[in-house]
């Protein structure tokens, strides 16, 4: 099943949640917080879907509920009601996607973790004045034409950080030419081949890191590629020219 087709899935299941909310009725135990109970409630209304975490949102009154697979609702504090989408800001300035800025620094966290020596990095030309990470399938159009402006990037002084997301799957021809770049003795020339078309001898070996970063990249909200995220932990989706990219990035 597609990311795309899971995640109506998930959004058809929880559109159904509402109505069993309402036939449960249970009291609220003084002593449990609103997180156990909205958690309490979730399992019992879908056992099939796991409540990975329950905290107060910046909304009075709301509370954000991390559904395994990537969503997240909005719940009231006695479990009954949720809200689906994304939570909003409204300031001054215009609206703010709360949601997204958490989404934001989640992804940061995530990266964050992630071993440069599980990367296939291509570091700028003098002073680095600043990063982006790039989940890359090599057999995808725009992420050749991406790569095409590394070297363009890397004198602008931007470090590119590729980290894998075969789109097809683990296991497929495309996860196996990935992971064979990853393998190579030097990845860097081996993802430069790939992505202009031309073979590489087939190695995929032991402890490869391809399957996890897959499956990071599916966690940090990737849905195609390249998929490139900034220092900041935002996703910038498709493919940019260095010259649109270090503007995005505030590089002169």
């Amino acid at each position: 099943m597609s990311s795309t087709r899971s995640r109506g899935a998930l959004r058809g299941i929880l559109l159904c949640l509402a109505a069993p909310f309402l036939l449960l009725g249970a009291p609220a135990i003084a002593q449990d917080s609103p997180e156990a109970i909205i958690a309490a409630k979730f399992s019992k209304a879908r056992p099939d879907l796991e409540v990975e975490s329950v905290r107060a949102s910046v909304a009075t009154g709301l509370y954000e509920v991390n559904i395994k697979g990537g969503l997240t609702v909005y719940s009231t504090a006695d479990g009954d009601f949720f809200v689906l989408g994304d939570l909003f800001a409204v300031g001054i300035d215009g609206l703010v996607n709360v949601s997204e800025q958490q989404r934001d620094l989640e992804r940061k966290e995530m990266l964050a973790a992630v071993k440069p020596d599980d990367m296939i990095i291509f570091a700028a030309d003098g002073e680095r004045r600043g990063v982006v990470t790039v989940f890359t399938d090599v057999d995808c159009f725009y992420c050749q034409k991406l790569h095409q402006e590394v070297p363009t990037l890397n004198k602008m002084g931007v470090e590119v950080r590729y980290l894998a997301y075969p789109r097809a799957g683990v296991g497929s021809e495309s996860f196996r030419k990935i992971a064979s770049a990853w393998c190579a003795e030097d990845p860097q020339t081996a993802i430069t081949s790939l992505k202009n078309r031309q073979e590489i001898p087939e190695n995929v070996c032991p402890g490869n890191p391809v399957a996890d970063q897959f499956m990071l990249g599916q966690q940090a909200g990737v849905r195609g590629t390249p998929a490139l995220v900034l220092e900041s932990g935002q996703l910038v989706p498709g493919y940019m020219s260095a010259e649109d990219l270090t503007q995005r990035m505030g590089i002169n």
